[in-house]
């Protein structure tokens, strides 16, 4: 397997930002890492492994991101404000410094997914920019910011909540027809902490049906737990779906 380490300053950030990429063909999938996680967690935990029968058929390539969860989402002591504007500059690090740097053609789109907080994410940046991104694969997350803005509101809490802004986006606006045209897949089990999860993620299911928005919603067991073992489970679950072998 072709594995690449990248290392580069970003202007939104201004610091060096980390990613790594696993195969060099097909569909690209960029991994956001879960809570307070950092871009090599994925491959420690085994999920890379779980991938590999399809890395390296050049089904898809695996671009793993790095996080700064500890400063916005994670950081429950700090003033409100500047956490989430230090969200969106995370979110124009992603979308535009390291995409141009990772696409093969101008206008390649994205997988996106992640694990619990990454999950959040993965649908934060999938529905505020299907243009760019074909599919979401989401697994055990919460869909919405109250948890980390429990007591704050404000224009960009609303554009990091997804639940918030699909239950209010106007039925004319023009990403709803490209959601439509979009794969959207959440999985969660049902058992060990996914009690929080779980409601969030049966609440998006309401929604998304409520606006006509096709999704697949994998809804595992009680034994299911909130953990990397099951995702290990789950995730080629779903890539066998998208792309049998």
């Amino acid at each position: 397997m072709n594995v690449q380490y990248y290392k580069w300053y970003s202007q939104n950030l201004s610091r060096d930002m980390e990613y790594k990429v696993f195969g060099d063909r097909g569909h690209g999938v960029i991994v956001f890492p879960s809570q307070d996680g950092r871009f090599f967690d994925y491959a420690e935990r085994g999920m890379i492994h779980e991938l590999t029968p399809w890395i390296e058929s050049g089904r898809i390539r695996v671009i793993c991101v790095d996080g700064i969860d500890w400063e916005t989402w994670s950081n429950m002591g700090g003033d409100c404000r500047w956490r989430i504007e230090q969200q969106e500059r995370y979110f124009h690090y992603i979308t535009d410094e390291l995409m141009p740097n990772i696409r093969y053609w101008n206008d390649e789109t994205f997988m996106v997914t992640g694990c619990s907080m990454g999950a959040l994410h993965a649908s934060i940046f999938f529905f505020r920019r299907p243009d760019l991104y074909d599919t979401l694969i989401a697994m055990s997350g919460l869909y919405h910011t109250r948890d980390s803005f429990p007591y704050y509101s404000d224009d960009l809490t609303y554009a990091n909540s997804p639940q918030d802004f699909l239950r209010s986006m106007p039925d004319d606006h023009y990403y709803m027809d490209l959601y439509r045209k979009r794969r959207i897949i959440f999985t969660i089990g049902q058992g060990r902490w996914e009690d929080v999860t779980l409601a969030s993620t049966r609440e998006m299911d309401t929604i998304l049906k409520s606006r006509g928005i096709p999704a697949w919603f994998d809804y595992w067991g009680y034994d299911s737990d909130h953990d990397w073992p099951w995702w290990r489970k789950q995730l080629p679950h779903v890539m066998g779906n998208i792309y049998p072998l």
